[in-house]
């Protein structure tokens, strides 16, 4: 297979890897079904519009999904109530 690589925020990141353990998978299949998906409706106007789109804002800002807890807490302290949002 050959590797695609994806860069992600620490925030990102964390936000993923507690979405696949909500789930009991890996981030590696979160991040496949999410690929999965868009490319089932590449050819579809509006997804293209979000893709450029979703790349002009992660140049600003972390997306409204990446855990955004202050720094100065554990980052991988374990909270039901940002778990939540993914149920």
């Amino acid at each position: 297979m050959n590797p695609v690589k994806i860069h992600l925020e620490y925030a990102e990141s964390v936000a993923v890897e507690h979405y696949a353990e909500v789930l009991g998978v890996s981030a590696e299949d979160v991040a496949y079904a999410a690929l999965h998906d868009l490319m089932s409706h590449a050819q579809e106007p509006h997804v293209q519009q979000a893709i450029v789109r979703t790349r002009e804002q992660r140049r600003r800002s972390l997306p409204p999904w990446s855990d955004q807890r202050p720094a100065s807490r554990a980052p991988f302290e374990e909270e039901t109530s940002s778990l939540s949002r993914f149920l």
